[in-house]
Order: structure tokens, then sequence, then C-alpha cells
């Protein structure tokens, strides 16, 4: 069975993005380059757990994160199982492989006041560009939406009459999310700098560059990345860590994590529990100074 066969099922049937499915190809064709490499030969429906097993080792001797090797892993299982499903194969080999250890991966939200100093201070809006980078910062942390659903948000997408807008998530799922009223007063701005460019190719798009096409995922990140590695200390700058300071603090606030989970797009509670780690600190506080028995 080709892996032209396994990508359209991915794409047609699972409904996964493009780019997740090339990241699974990668990954597959990875393992067949080994097997070629060291065992002469390219058939995966013939190769077992030794080979695996082997495969494994020669990742983590390159010192590949065991994060990044359970990735592949799962990759190739997911083949497997395919192969399973349209009988090429009897067993899968990795039906007994347990998964490499990995460290609770920690990252920490920017706090209130960074957002605020980016929000309130950072941003001059004076022109289109400004413009648009603020209320790509601000629909982030309104609306904890992923960067892929925010470059592809169209024009129709907007629903200003019931304050909301239409996201399309992972698989294609949609989704509603509410717009607050400050957000809904920012997009208005950014619509009528928008109006003025002199060429827009992607008429349909929300977003865009200053020479009128499509925004890209890049300069989504490279945006964030600006703004917030000058008015933070954190590591890691980037529209990912927006999504964690919305779930962080609407948890922090005392919102409902089923509530949090729908807005974020998550498919299941443990998803989303992540984020609570953040929003213990608050909980300690309140806990320390609400109960009866530890006061003083």
């Amino acid at each position: 069975m080709s892996l032209k066969s396994f990508s359209e099922y991915l794409l047609l049937e699972k409904k996964y993005s493009k780019h997740t499915v090339l990241a699974y190809s990668r990954d597959i064709e990875n393992f067949q380059d080994f097997l070629k490499q060291h065992h002469n030969s390219t058939d995966l429906t013939l190769a077992g757990y030794s080979e695996i097993r082997q495969w494994i080792v020669s990742l983590v001797d390159r010192d590949i994160s065991n994060r990044t090797i359970n990735r592949k892993v799962s990759s190739l299982n997911t083949y497997y199982k395919f192969l399973l499903k349209t009988e090429d194969i009897n067993i899968n080999p990795l039906k007994q492989h347990k998964a490499l250890k990995v460290g609770k991966k920690v990252q920490l939200p920017f706090s209130e006041q960074e957002l605020k100093l980016v929000l309130e201070n950072a941003i001059e809006v004076n022109d289109f560009e400004s413009a648009r980078d603020h209320l790509i910062i601000e629909l982030f942390y309104a609306t904890g939406i992923r960067r892929i659903e925010l470059v592809n948000i169209k024009l129709k997408d907007i629903d200003k009459g019931n304050n909301q807008i239409k996201v399309l998530g992972k698989r294609n799922k949609e989704r509603y999310i509410p717009l607050i009223n400050r957000l809904v007063k920012s997009i208005d701005r950014y619509l009528r700098y928008r109006a003025d460019l002199p060429i827009v190719e992607d008429k349909e798009m929300l977003f865009l560059t200053k020479k009128g096409l499509k925004i890209y995922e890049k300069l989504v990140y490279r945006i964030i990345n600006k703004y917030f590695s000058e008015a933070s200390s954190k590591a890691k700058c980037s529209p990912h860590v927006l999504r964690h300071s919305f779930a962080t603090h609407l948890l922090n606030q005392g919102a409902d994590l089923n509530a949090v989970k729908e807005l974020l797009g998550h498919t299941s509670l443990a998803a989303t529990q992540v984020y609570t780690h953040s929003s213990m600190a608050e909980l300690k506080k309140v806990y320390a100074k609400a109960h009866p028995r530890n006061q003083r």
C-alpha cells in the first residue's frame, strides 16, 4: 500500500490538515530510509518490531529528543493501523510498544501586566500594519484561537450582529467564539485601514499583508515575537503562548473548565487540563486565605 493512499486517507477521511499529513509522511519515509540503509529493504509491511527498535535506538544515538521520537513512532503506528484496516498486514508490529518517557513541558503564559503593556503601550496604531498587528494580538488573547485558525479567518466569518466569530479548527470542525466589545471596535478600526489598501488580491480573507495577500503563519509568529520579546522576559514569545495565556487567565478568574475547553476547540478535557497548572497558584492563594483552619 503506497504512502499516497495513506495520505489521501488522512486528508479525506480523517480530515487532517495538509501540514499534518506532510509531517506523517516525512516520519514514515524516515523509517523507510533507515530500512533501506540497514536492511536493504523499503517494504514497510515486512518490518518487525526488532527493526523498529533499531530505528528508535539510532534516533536516540543522534540525540533526538524523546518527544520527537515518540511523534515519529506515532506516525508509523498510524500507518500500520491503516495497513491493518486495508488488510495489507495481519499484525501491527507496534502493538505492544510503549512510548519513551518525556518530562512534562511547563510553558509559562504571559502575565496580565505584559499583555496590558503590549496592547496599550507597545503599539501605536496609525496605519494598516499597526492596526493589523494590534488586532492579531488582541484576537489571540480574546479568543484563544490557534495560529492556523487566525490565518484562515474570512470576512464572512465575523458576525457582528451576534458578536461572534466562526473558526475552522482541527479536522475542519467549526466552532463559534464570542467577541467582546473592545475586540469588535478593533476589528472595525482595522477594516477601515484595510479598505484603503491600493491592491487586495485575497479579498475574502480578514488578515492581509500590506501587498493585499493572505497573511501567512511565519509572519504571524514574527509579529507576536517582535512585540512580546520587548515586553516580556519569557524564553518563548509565540502565538501559542498567547493561547496559553487566554486559557490560564480565564481559569484564574474562575471560568468553568468545560467552557474553556469549548472555546479552545479541544476534543477532551485532558487537553485543556494542561492549562490548569498556572491557575493552581491562584487557587492556592484563595484556599490559604479562605480556609478556616488556615486562619491565625
